[in-house]
């Protein structure tokens, strides 16, 4: 129509923005608006307004007003627009869904250092334990320095189990490793092995006084150490 000497467009495309009960942004993320999913599929795909104006049949100027919720899109128009870049319209919607949560450390720039100041030392019929890196909490791996002096698994007792994994490498000595589901195998200073900690194992030292290893087991869980710990107290006092 004509007013005086400028003419007005009636945008068939568009409507003011006003969302009633039935408005389609109800299906989308309450954080969500119209613009800023045009916007987000536009930057996914590096297109500029007049690119993405052509693919999807809207003028350009109506795009522009729509990118910045000063407009918004019939239903039909919105279903052209989703249709014409193969996208349904739950798929549009969904790209303002927030993405998941990661879980993030508990704990960030730590460290420890090894000294006779810093350990736990724990004693049993079958290992002298020294548990280094005390002062960390809530480890995720804990380090061990174990003197094996068991020589005969008959005399061991019961196997051992926990939680976790755990890595042992042989630095004096011969130790025989015995595992709940495997046949016995020998380690000689300089030699590993990695093992589930939840299987039945046990270490004695061979041809040899004693056995000297290092063992890092680790968990999931922040507690592993203390649990470690509590097992190791509670087989020295029964013995005691």
């Amino acid at each position: 129509m004509r007013i005086g000497s400028r003419r007005q467009y009636v945008d068939t495309y568009a409507k003011p923005t006003s969302y009633g009960s039935k408005d389609i942004f109800t299906m989308a993320s309450k954080s969500s608006t119209l613009g800023s999913l045009i916007h987000l599929v536009r930057k996914k795909n590096s297109w500029t307004l007049r690119q993405l104006s052509e693919k999807v049949g809207i003028p350009l100027s109506t795009l522009a007003k729509v990118e910045t919720d000063k407009l918004s899109l019939t239903y039909d128009k919105l279903q052209q627009f989703t249709a014409s870049l193969g996208l349904s319209m739950t798929e549009f919607l969904a790209q303002g869904d927030a993405p998941p949560a990661t879980t993030l450390p508990v704990f960030r720039a730590r460290r420890s250092l090894t000294h006779r100041g810093n350990s736990i030392q724990i004693s049993t019929p079958n290992y002298d334990y020294e548990y280094l890196c005390a002062d960390l909490r809530q480890k995720r791996m804990v380090p061990i320095l174990t003197r094996i002096r068991s020589k005969d698994i008959a005399e061991f007792g019961e196997p051992l189990k926990h939680k976790g994994e755990e890595f042992i490498f042989v630095i004096e000595g011969t130790i025989e490793v015995h595992l709940q589901f495997y046949s016995p195998v020998r380690l000689s200073a300089g030699q590993g092995i990695y093992i589930d900690s939840t299987m039945g194992h046990a270490y004695v030292a061979k041809d040899c006084e004693s056995a000297l290893v290092l063992g890092v087991c680790s968990s999931e869980d922040p507690n592993l150490a203390s649990e470690l710990i509590s097992l190791a107290a509670q087989e020295a006092e029964s013995t005691a």
